[in-house]
């Protein structure tokens, strides 16, 4: 069984394939808590809950009365009959962490069916749960964003980053790139370590820096030191264009 969170057709906000039209499955669970971000999210009895942007998402203890619960692949391919979609659409799995359902037989036969329909497939992951490229095949047709948690996530280091993961996702995968969340008081020396560090697992996968933030007005702060971050060090600058156009991080 996996949990689904939300499904919604959309443009994709963040990294390569920003502007593009993508149907996004937002699945429930994640392996961190990320509550370095001070994204703050209501839980259904009132309580405020801080993590990451999409905490409700995350936090199974306090939101999982609103996670869907899927026991067949049937039902996720149910879904697509819902929106009026052009021929294979690009489709996104988020969370969360989505590939904390990586080995669920459901799971992977809807990426197989979905391949076969001819549709484009993101992972968007923190980099850090293994995929077992050699028995489930479909996962080398994907692509995967990495956005590997950084040290504003207050998660630590052993934890957030794998490198042997990374490596074997950017070896295997049809294609991989970096996705990094940064706030302009994060931008530092010890940051660009960080980040140089990192990507070393995977040197030839590009980079991407979006500021981070689950309100406009947040993201709006973050932008203009981060743009002058990527100028410096030769890094993608990322929006995030669903947060800017619409104001919210829920079904967009």
């Amino acid at each position: 069984m996996v949990y689904l969170v939300e499904h919604f057709y959309s443009i994709q906000g963040e990294g390569r394939y920003v502007g593009t039209p993508s149907l996004f499955f937002r699945f429930g669970g994640c392996n961190m808590r990320c509550e370095g971000f001070g994204c703050e999210e209501t839980a259904p009895n009132g309580e405020k809950i801080i993590g990451c942007d999409t905490i409700y998402a995350v936090n199974k203890e306090h939101f999982l009365q609103n996670w869907i619960p899927i026991t067949s692949a049937n039902e996720l391919l149910n879904i697509l009959n819902l929106y009026d979609l052009p021929f294979a659409v690009d489709v996104v799995f988020t969370g969360g962490e989505p590939l904390i359902y990586a080995n669920e037989a459901l799971f992977v036969e809807f990426l197989e069916k979905l391949d076969e329909m001819g549709h484009k497939i993101t992972f968007e992951t923190n980099g850090t749960l293994s995929v077992d490229f050699e028995r489930y095949e479909v996962y080398k047709k994907c692509i995967f964003a990495l956005s590997v948690k950084l040290s504003n996530s207050n998660e630590a280091f052993a934890k957030r980053v794998k490198g042997e993961v990374i490596s074997t996702i950017a070896l295997n995968a049809k294609e991989a790139f970096f996705k990094f969340s940064i706030d302009a008081d994060s931008i530092n020396a010890a940051l660009e370590d960080e980040i140089f560090e990192i990507t070393s697992y995977a040197s030839k996968s590009s980079v991407y820096c979006m500021p981070l933030g689950g309100t406009k007005e947040e993201v709006e702060a973050n932008t203009e030191p981060l743009v002058e971050f990527c100028k410096a060090k030769g890094y993608n600058f990322s929006d995030r264009l669903h947060i800017r156009i619409w104001d919210q991080n829920r079904g967009v």
